[in-house]
């Protein structure tokens, strides 16, 4: 009874030739939920990954990763900055010298976070940005 209702409001408003959902049947695109990995199950090339750096030894997996190659770091140093100055200054020395190193480009924007980028890739600056600079 119900399905002859819909029916008849289909052909009333003109949608009676769509094919129903249930007749569709496989005609659907899959999606990878994770997204982890590419079609081909490479890793995809560019990740772009947050990190909170709350202690001089929390740089090792942003190191790591700027190492591999293919992560844009965004990374929070407020925690540090609140803590302790003098490691703050010690850890965006060590960034810098890896960005250097594999010929990344490093940045800060706002007064907590600084952006680390791959070789392949450079940061957008203006005049008023100013770069990491080493103490």
């Amino acid at each position: 009874m119900v399905k002859a209702f819909i029916e008849r409001m289909k052909r009333s408003l003109g949608v009676a030739n769509e094919p129903d959902v249930d007749e569709v049947g496989d005609e659907y695109v899959e999606l990878d939920v994770l997204g982890d990995t590419n079609d081909d199950g490479k890793k995809p090339k560019i990740i772009v990954r947050p990190f909170v750096i709350n202690d001089f030894s929390d740089i090792k997996p942003v190191l790591d990763s700027m190492r591999e190659g293919y992560t844009i770091g965004l990374i929070n140093i407020k925690p540090l900055k609140n803590k302790d100055l003098v490691e703050l200054k010690r850890a965006i020395n060590k960034l810098k010298k890896t960005c250097d190193a594999i010929e990344g480009d490093i940045a800060g924007f706002g007064d907590d976070y600084l952006v680390i980028a791959p070789s392949f890739a450079r940061i957008y600056r203006t005049k008023d940005t100013a770069q990491v600079k080493e103490e």
